[in-house]
């Protein structure tokens, strides 16, 4: 236990990684540290200022709908379906946009397994969406979601597995908003492994065209601002997309697994993090693909699961 909260660390004494997970705080891999320094970016000091007040940091995940929706409804399966806001059980942004679904802070996450053994040390926790009334009435897809932190070599994995439990196909639209920490941010340089970008509105809604990316590769953080969305990610042989931040020899990279086809890249000015964030979709995928705007919309069939990996890993600290 930390200030009360119930947490799972897993420590690679080799590498010298450790790896704080907060269940019943959105089951957020909240703290990874090499060599003692930090990998993830906090605005706060303890856990406690956190579960007080949370905010996005560490390893946010992000569902039924990640990113953005163009207003308080969405289509799924030739049907529309309203947001209930009395509810107040989403945000907003900027623009009075419904933002990164339901269960960011969720406390409803049950550990399920932990161990460790000579090659990895593991947390597997499950949510079931489908017992809690208030989201099912803004999303009635009932499924289950089982996500699996594992340390092993150095690397944090990061796995997940939702379970269909509906008789219809549900679209999948989920991601995860990891904070990367880089001070003297000016320092750092970028490598975006995409050849896509999404063109958006002022409102940060794609509008359904692409442009080849233009950035120079590596692009410095000095004076830039992305709030982008990328996708024709760039894949190694082993089928990964590797995105990374670089100052010297330090490196912080994120890969995307195959079914993470979609990549948000967010640098703020001014902030010492930089965001690459696995998404299984664009913004606004749910009602862009109604329009016939966006093709690649996944959906898990009934009583089936779709399942998919990305991996966090630094070096050079």
């Amino acid at each position: 236990m930390v200030d009360g909260v119930e947490v799972i660390r897993m420590v690679d004494s080799a590498a010298g990684v450790e790896v704080s997970l907060a269940p019943s705080l959105g089951n957020n891999a909240y703290d990874m540290k090499v060599h003692g320094k930090a990998v993830l970016w906090s605005p706060y000091k303890t856990l406690a200022a956190f579960k007080q007040k949370p905010a996005f940091l560490g390893v946010p995940f992000l569902a039924p709908w990640a990113n953005r929706l163009d207003g308080d409804a969405y289509w799924a399966n030739g049907r529309k379906y309203l947001l209930n806001p009395e509810l107040n059980n989403f945000r907003r942004d900027q623009f009075h946009q419904p933002i990164h679904g339901l269960v960011s802070y969720a406390s409803d996450w049950r550990l399920i397994s932990s161990g460790a053994d000579a090659q990895s040390a593991w947390a597997s926790s499950r949510l079931e969406f489908w017992r809690h009334p208030d989201w099912m009435a803004q999303f009635p897809f009932a499924h289950s979601i089982q996500m699996t932190h594992r340390l092993s070599r150095g690397a944090l994995e990061v796995r997940v597995a939702v379970e269909n439990l509906s008789q219809e196909p549900m679209p999948l639209s989920i991601g995860f908003h990891p904070y990367f920490a880089i001070p003297d941010r000016d320092e750092w340089r970028l490598h975006l492994a995409a050849r896509e970008h999404v063109l958006l509105s002022e409102r940060l809604i794609p509008t359904g065209e692409v442009e080849p990316v233009r950035l120079p590769d590596p692009m410095s953080l000095r004076g830039a601002h992305l709030d982008d969305v990328f996708t024709s990610l760039v894949r190694d042989a082993n089928g990964h997309a590797v995105f990374w931040a670089e100052r010297g020899a330090q490196r912080i990279s994120l890969s995307y697994g195959a079914k993470y086809p979609v990549a948000v890249v967010f640098a703020p000015p001014g902030r010492d993090f930089v965001c690459f964030e696995p998404m299984t979709a664009i913004t606004d995928a749910f009602n862009l693909a109604h329009r016939t705007k966006y093709s690649g919309l996944q959906t898990v069939p009934p009583g089936g699961a779709w399942e998919e990996s990305f991996w966090i890993e630094a070096a050079g600290y």
